[in-house]
């Protein structure tokens, strides 16, 4: 049947039954990606299928990480640079076809995660069998564009309109339990069986799924138009299309062309373009390659960390003790006494029920987080970590106590987020084992690690730890001990500005939502709050020391009072039942002119001077740590890349505007005028 082809990223046989299988096995490639040349020799397998169909085609991946990834990104800029983005995913679109109309049963046998051009590439077979642990997902939107290979067409179908449009909407994998409740997935097989259980199903030839006539309807011309409005509403609630573009379109395709799946194919490709070719789509991109940059680790053999002990079981420490439990590591939680450890027990099993979701893999994620008053962990673990309070003494303290316990080789870390590591240093007989480990606040939810160096760190530590943060899932950046590390040190100046314009009489609610239309996930005010006013004075006291930053009128006397954020139900704003309730803004008040520039300004200004002083190594790294530790508008593809697109000379007038009017914490740094 396949004979005379030569191929590199396809394997093909046939089994006893007759059925072909078709395996999928990148060359020189840890997992499955489509690239051009995979989709056309995928393409002339096809048309030997077409020509000789077999009794079922099963396809499946040869790699052990997962069955596709999706389409190989790298691609991207070298199709847009030719110009044939429009013909690229128009071949695509017609071999995914193909696959749907040949005349034998097809399955996808899944196994692993299963994402953006592999879920389409599921969609066009008659059937698909998964494993438990497998994950689907349609998530172009994340990269700034959509589904193109035939997805939006298809996956309505499949599942009705509002799954479909969840999905590709947020980008979210779904676990294969619930895309089989949701008849995406058709069986759920071991991944010992699944082969076996995709012949089967071939040669049984039960009828293809399809939504149910109830979601059929929703395809209806009437329908579609109500419930794109209101799908496009709730949407709006969270994205702005100006900044995001792409979920919009994706309803405006199903609005629009959702009756007719030949037209929609053909406005999916024209769209796809569209979408490819915007500044949102480019920066992205740009974030997605930052990631993967983030992920790698220097190919050096590394003592793997199996056993952390934490030493502070507040909100961080109990956190980053949960979270290592979860990503199964052997953790020992220490703290004064039990009733300071349990409310972070009690945290974990939460955090485990939602991720972990059966009871057994609960009960073994508890299994592996252990209460450990004495501290006798510090002798087993391979990195101690203090998370207590940020005080120089009692840190240095803490380190001297514990060093003469730990076993050879083990690492000494901190979470501090602003205290120099030189200085916690001069507390130890061997500062070259003290590293920083920097999370943030909420652990299960910010991805970044900043990973804290200093003159004295042994390499090999540093590599060790980048090697422990992609374990547990976790994206790692290198920064020097600078007062605030990275994010802590950008990040201040924007939130103290933001108090200062609330000490001026400027309503928090509109210096929220002056941030949020720049593109932050999150308003300053009200990241205050979360943060803690408590814990925000205390770095701006340390960081106004050696920054000489100004801490804004009012903010200590509102700690003194109790007042310390959502934490105690009231800071700024007040938390009833868990959510901020912002004071509406007077009537007639008109919000000042230059209220956006003096938050970003400050932000901008700081990020340059970390570039100058080198406090990370490169500004792909700081654009990288600063969109992942903050959330800074990744459609902007970060400080850098907005510094670039915008123009230095542009920033640093305003810059010197608002010095001129408020004073010189707005003076640019000297760094300004080396951009080129």
């Amino acid at each position: 049947m396949f004979e005379g082809l030569r191929l590199r990223h396809w394997r093909h046989s046939v089994a006893d039954s007759g059925i072909v299988h078709l395996v999928m096995d990148v060359a020189d490639a840890n997992a499955n990606t489509f690239s051009r040349a995979v989709m056309r020799e995928l393409g002339s397998l096809l048309e030997r299928v077409q020509i000789d169909p077999p009794p079922g085609l099963l396809i499946a991946s040869g790699k052990d990480t997962g069955f596709i990834a999706g389409a190989d990104v790298s691609e991207f800029e070298q199709v847009a640079a030719e110009g044939r983005e429009l013909e690229t995913i128009r071949y695509g679109q017609k071999v995914f076809d193909d696959l749907a109309a040949l005349p034998c049963p097809t399955l996808a046998a899944i196994d692993g995660f299963c994402m953006g051009g592999g879920t389409e590439l599921a969609l066009a077979c008659d059937y698909r069998i998964a494993t438990e642990d497998s994950r689907i997902g349609l998530p172009e939107v994340q990269l700034g564009i959509h589904p193109g290979w035939g997805g939006t067409v298809r996956l309505p179908a499949l599942i009705g309109a509002p799954d479909a449009m969840d999905m590709m909407l947020t980008g979210r994998a779904l676990r294969a339990s619930v895309a089989r409740q949701k008849g995406l997935i058709d069986k759920l097989a071991s991944p010992e069986g699944l082969l076996a259980a995709g012949e089967k199903m071939l040669l049984a030839r039960p009828k293809p799924r399809k939504a149910p006539p109830q979601l059929r309807a929703l395809n209806l011309w009437p329908a579609r138009q109500a419930l794109a409005k209101v799908i496009r509403d709730k949407t709006r609630a969270k994205a702005n299309p100006k900044h995001y573009p792409a979920p919009f379109a994706i309803i405006e395709l199903w609005r629009k062309y959702g009756g007719n799946p030949r037209a929609m194919m053909r406005a999916e490709a024209r769209s796809m373009v569209k979408m490819a070719r915007t500044d949102t789509a480019r920066n992205l991109t740009r974030v997605f390659f930052l990631r993967e940059a983030m992920r790698e680790i220097a190919p050096i053999e590394v003592a793997p960390i199996e056993h952390v002990h934490v030493i502070g079981a507040g909100v961080m420490g109990g956190d980053i003790a949960a979270w290592c439990a979860l990503r199964g590591l052997k953790v020992t939680l220490q703290d004064r006494e039990e009733k300071f450890v349990e409310p972070a027990l009690v945290r974990a099993r939460q955090l485990f029920e939602k991720k972990l979701k059966k009871p057994e893999r609960v009960a073994d994620a508890e299994a592996r987080l252990n209460m450990d008053i004495e501290g006798a962990g510090v002798a087993e673990a391979d990195v101690v970590l203090e998370a207590i309070f940020e005080n120089l003494e009692a840190k240095q303290a803490l380190f001297a106590d514990v060093e003469p316990r730990m076993k050879d080789g083990a690492v000494v870390a901190t979470n501090t987020s602003s205290i120099p590591l030189q200085q916690l240093a001069e507390s130890l007989k061997e500062p070259s084992r003290l590293i920083g480990l920097h999370y943030f606040n909420p652990v299960a939810k910010m991805p970044l690690l900043e990973i804290v160096a200093h003159p004295d760190l042994d390499p090999a530590v540093e590599q060790r730890c980048r090697a422990h943060a992609r374990g547990i899932d976790k994206l790692a950046v290198t920064v020097t001990s600078t007062p605030g590390f990275l994010v802590n040190r950008i990040l201040m100046p924007y939130m103290l500005e933001a108090v200062t314009m609330v000490s001026e009489g400027v309503p928090g609610k509109l210096i929220d939502k002056a941030a949020k239309d720049f593109g932050m996930p999150m308003g300053p005010i009200e990241l205050v709050d979360q943060v803690g006013l408590d814990v925000a004075a205390s770095v701006a006291e340390v960081l106004s020391d050696n920054l000489g930053l100004t801490i804004p009128e009012g903010l200590e006397d509102m700690v003194s009072s109790g007042k310390r954020g959502r934490k105690d139900g009231e800071g700024f704003y007040t938390y009833p039942e868990g959510k901020p309730v912002k004071p509406e803004v007077p009537e007639g008040y008109t919000a000042p002119a230059d209220m956006t520039d003096r938050l970003i300004m400050p932000f901008l200004n700081m990020a340059v001077t970390c570039l100058r002083e080198e406090v990370v190594d490169s500004p792909e790294m700081l654009d990288a740590g600063i969109i992942f530790g903050t959330g800074f508008a990744p459609f902007r593809g970060g400080p850098w890349q907005y510094i670039q697109d915008t123009g230095a000379d542009v920033l640093k007038q305003k810059l010197e505007a608002l010095q001129s009017r408020y004073g010189d914490r707005f003076a640019p740094d000297p760094g300004w005028d080396t951009i080129a």
